[in-house]
């Protein structure tokens, strides 16, 4: 089972670099895993993989446990022209009172149930067929004798009478099917008669003369072991299944249904089973309540956080085997033991690094470039608080790998992120917003980089007025405008959160648009200022 590997929501470079980064040292020592984002990448890590030619990873909805991800009997699918007793037969060895009908293009026809087949048994039409010889062979374990025709229809006689009696009253014709044993004047008057097909029970053999009629005439015979009684109650069987009154819409479940969502339509609707199909229709087997436990979780690796609000929809229903974080310890547990490696370092790659150098496994130009984007961003260019000499080593180490030059390609890299014209607003305040708990309340920290400060003063208002909508959630909503260059950030906030804003960072004059010199980190510098102050008042 392949294994996905992918970051927070709102990815940064940190987090799309980190993923593709491990996913390719994983691979390399021969494990199956994929990069995954959670979310449009921002104009810098768009910048960073054009720059060194890597497709970004596909984008990841959610890790909740699907349909596909049950264990359910894929075998349990029946064709339209299979006999109903070849269908009972696969019901009882199966362990199974239902099975879905297909097409020869594998799409669901319809459903029937032992309830529905124990129906035609019982009060069904006993003496028509409408079936294949090959079923009517099957059903009465026979030999072939002779064989003309691929379909059989008729009406099921049985030579009961003495054979003048027979010849008297019955007649036989073209739609006519006959079970009789070694009576041969019955079995003569028949072919000459010319009916569909002869079933001669007990083994009894054909002479050369009736068998030659029967060839002149294209006579199906079949021979059987068994009477005519047993003949007449299994020939039954051997119509196709549509012969039954079936379900010809069932309820359906697509194989990209999340388990819980079946759950809830199970204890709705009280079925037992349902047909599970793709978005084609084609049926794919069968589920039963009773196995809806038994399901396979996505194997995820986190990569730049560990916890819940910042992982995928459904984490909880993933099975995560390892964590590489360099931020503080968050929300999430898991069930067993993990490889969980944490270093307090300013990025992610910069552990990502050294692992490259553990395993022995030789770095990429590629991915070489792509780390060291993650580091230049996330210390940017070493200037946050948050670097360390472990960033500073891995980062030069890697620009010779990637073959560029660390204070040109850095201004480059930033310069191209930090344009933000055409973005919206609500995009930019998503573009790298985080969330954190604080008690029962929640903070919302929105960071963006950009030199261009006077492009979002422009429309200050409309940026308070987004903060002010999403703090209906929170208790404190606010974004920094960080200047890599100028080493500082402006400062936008919610209506409420003003005098937070003022006391977290001592500020005299509090407005919207502050400018705060060196402050630029906000796990080091903006996070535990608000933290602070916050936890003094809740």
């Amino acid at each position: 089972m392949q294994t996905f590997i992918f970051g927070h929501r709102n990815p940064d470079t940190d987090s799309v670099c980190a993923s593709i980064a491990l996913s390719y040292l994983m691979n390399e020592e021969g494990k199956n895993t994929i990069p995954k984002v959670l979310g449009h990448i921002s104009t810098e890590t768009k910048f960073v993989l054009d720059y060194f030619k890597v497709k970004c990873p596909d984008y990841l909805n959610d890790t909740k446990v699907q349909i596909k991800d049950i264990k359910y009997n894929k075998k349990a699918i029946i064709h339209e022209n299979d006999s109903i007793l070849s269908t009972f037969n696969y019901m009882q060895k199966s362990n199974i009172t239902a099975i879905p009908i297909v097409n020869d293009k594998k799409q669901l026809t319809g459903f029937v149930t032992l309830k529905e087949i124990a129906k035609f048994l019982i009060s069904g039409d006993n003496e028509k067929v409408n079936t294949s010889y090959q079923n009517i062979l099957d059903s009465l374990e026979g030999d072939i004798c002779l064989e003309f025709d691929e379909r059989i229809k008729g009406k099921v006689t049985v030579a009961s009478y003495q054979s003048k009696t027979f010849q008297e009253e019955v007649k036989l014709g073209k739609e006519d099917i006959l079970i009789c044993g070694d009576r041969y004047k019955v079995l003569e008057y028949a072919i000459e008669s010319g009916v569909k097909l002869i079933v001669l029970t007990g083994n009894h053999e054909l002479p050369k003369k009736l068998l030659k009629k029967a060839e002149k005439n294209r006579t199906n015979i079949i021979i059987t072991k068994y009477n005519s009684f047993d003949t007449a109650t299994k020939i039954i069987l051997s119509n196709s299944i549509l012969s039954i009154n079936l379900n010809n819409k069932p309820l359906t479940i697509n194989n990209k249904d999340y388990r819980t969502d079946f759950i809830s339509l199970a204890n709705k609707t009280g079925h037992t089973n349902y047909p599970v199909v793709n978005n084609k229709n084609e049926c794919l087997g069968l589920l039963k309540v009773t196995s809806v436990d038994n399901y396979t979780k996505q194997k995820v690796i986190l990569v730049d956080h560990n916890g819940f609000s910042q992982s995928a929809i459904g984490i909880e229903e993933a099975e995560i085997t390892e964590i590489i974080d360099h931020h503080n310890l968050s929300s999430i547990g898991t069930n067993v033991p993990i490889n969980f490696r944490s270093m307090p370092v300013g990025c992610t790659c910069t552990i990502l690094y050294n692992m490259f150098i553990q395993a022995k496994v030789a770095i990429p130009k590629h991915i070489a470039g792509l780390m060291l984007s993650a580091i230049l961003s996330d210390t940017m260019v070493f200037k946050s608080p948050t670097t360390t000499e472990e960033d500073i080593f891995a980062a030069s180490k890697l620009a010779k790998l990637a073959k560029v030059d660390i204070d040109a390609y850095g201004y480059e890299m930033f310069k191209a992120a930090s344009s933000i014209k055409g973005i919206s607003v609500n995009d930019i305040i998503n573009q790298d917003f985080k969330s954190y708990n604080v008690g029962n309340h929640q903070i919302g920290i929105s960071q963006v980089m950009t030199m261009d400060f006077n492009e979002i003063e422009e429309h200050i208002s409309e940026y308070i007025d987004k903060l002010n909508e999403i703090s209906n959630s929170y208790l404190c909503v606010v974004l920094f405008i960080t200047d890599v260059y100028k080493n500082g950030s402006y400062v936008i906030y919610n209506n409420n959160s003003e005098d937070i804003v003022k006391d977290a960072f001592d500020l005299n004059e509090i407005y919207e648009g502050v400018y705060i010199d060196n402050l630029v980190s906000r796990k080091k510098q903006m996070l535990p200022a608000l933290l602070e102050v916050i936890e003094k008042r809740v």
